[in-house]
């Protein structure tokens, strides 16, 4: 849960614990309420906005999978110029500037 600080005119703040006392709950309940009325209230309207929101995220998402395809291939790259290779139980490192069997350790 997050906390969270408002700013309200004395008028409206004396209104809101009035009708939080009223209602025998908290002003921090009544906000509460509020908030979430709002949200739902607001749901149908934006869930277009929503939903361009989302496709413009898939849309940058592709660009920068392309992007890392091109930079690296198709395959999943290491960032360093070493990869870890397992030999026997021992975890060896094999560079990518030497192929197997050229004389680079392997």
């Amino acid at each position: 849960m997050k906390t969270m600080a408002i700013r309200l005119e004395d008028e409206l703040h004396a209104q809101l614990a009035l009708v939080a006392q009223l209602e025998g709950t908290t002003v921090t309940d009544l906000i509460r309420s509020a908030v979430a009325g709002y949200i739902e209230q607001r749901k149908a309207e934006l869930s277009g906005r929503a939903e361009a929101a989302l496709a413009e995220i898939e849309r940058e998402a592709a660009t920068r999978r392309q992007a890392i395809t091109a930079l690296f291939g198709g395959g999943a790259a290491s960032p360093t110029p070493e990869t870890p290779v397992e030999v026997g139980s021992q975890p060896t490192t094999r560079t990518s500037r030497s192929p197997r069997g050229s004389g680079g350790s392997a």
